[in-house]
């Protein structure tokens, strides 16, 4: 059986790019671009992101955080005349406000084909450079960071789990939309799964699969299992259908007592499932957190499935930016 930690752990192969109309040519016309008329060009970054409260509003990080990783992929694609602070904005804010590109294009005084170059090609090249940003810890740093509420009651707990849906338009085609039909909502949608350690840290979310396929399912092919050692906990609070999956690693499951069905609570189980409800409403907020970036909780277009494993690895890299999710209870 193969282990992974941060030191190992793969980059996976994502889907063909095929959401954005992206031109043949890769000098596509500005509109108003500046930086092609005159010397001084003209920077939107500095307009917008005047303070904190507006820097999050548009990227969903503070100035410090955008700031930092700007430096962090100073290199760029050079793919515009457009300042690279302005072409990392630009992709933030379809992520973080979910926005019509013909918006954007009006925002950055540049043609809609150059926004949609522009962002395809800075989510690729973001997603690659950002796997850092969401490692897989060893199991030293787990128990190091671990908050004082799960040290008490759950401190074998190696991560915590969930599995999300984000809504899709329904699809005209019904060979293409059929794969991401959801019995559960009853529409279209994609699925996956996220793990997340006790401290608030995104360690793991691998592609996005289509909203019929079950939680067995992606458990089984995300690779996920092979991040688990003999003796660890993971923790859910719904039924999770993965049980006899982390059995046979010898892995515990820890589950509230209410989602176990037939018998009468007793005493025990009840103060269980409040401690798990106490410990987990801090982990629900990091689901909240990558959440807030419109992009993956809006209803998107069918065509966004291909890529959305690059933007679930870029949101929730830019969730662990923040690192301000779980704070100790005082």
């Amino acid at each position: 059986m193969t282990h992974r930690d941060a030191s190992t752990q793969g980059k996976y192969t994502f889907m063909e790019d095929h959401i954005y109309a992206v031109s043949d040519s890769l000098h596509c016309p500005l509109l108003h671009d500046q930086a092609t008329q005159c010397p001084e060009q003209h920077l939107v970054h500095t307009e917008l992101l005047r303070n904190d409260r507006l820097c999050l509003l548009y990227t969903g990080l503070s100035v410090d955080a955008f700031e930092a990783l700007s430096d962090d992929l100073k290199e760029g694609c050079r793919i515009s005349q457009l300042h690279p602070k302005d072409q990392l904005l630009m992709t933030l804010m379809e992520l973080r406000l979910n926005l019509l590109q013909a918006d954007i294009a009006e925002r950055f005084r540049v043609s809609q084909s150059v926004v949609s170059r522009i962002i395809s090609q800075w989510l690729d090249f973001m997603e690659e450079k950002m796997i850092c940003y969401v490692p897989w810890l060893p199991r030293k740093t787990i128990q190091a960071t671990m908050p004082q509420s799960f040290k008490e009651h759950y401190p074998l707990t190696t991560c915590v789990i969930d599995f999300s849906e984000t809504p899709l338009q329904k699809a005209h085609n019904l060979d293409s939309g059929g794969e991401s039909y959801s019995h559960y909502y009853g529409h279209n949608t994609i699925k996956f799964l996220i793990a997340i350690s006790q401290c608030g840290l995104i360690m793991f979310i691998p592609p996005a699969y289509g909203g019929k396929c079950s939680d067995k399912f992606i458990t089984t092919n995300s690779g996920f299992l092979e991040y688990l050692r003999p003796g660890d906990e993971v923790m859910a609070d719904r039924v999770v259908v993965i049980q006899d999956l982390l059995f046979e690693r010898q892995v515990k499951l820890v589950l509230p007592a209410f989602t176990r069905r037939g018998l009468p609570l007793s005493e025990e189980d009840t103060t269980n499932t409040r401690r798990i409800t106490n410990v987990r409403v801090h982990v629900d907020r990091v689901i909240c957190s990558l959440k807030n970036y419109r992009i993956v909780s809006q209803t998107g277009p069918i065509n966004l499935a291909p890529k959305f494993d690059k933007i679930l690895r870029v949101c929730a890299g830019l969730c662990n930016l923040r690192g301000d999710i779980i704070q100790e209870d005082k």
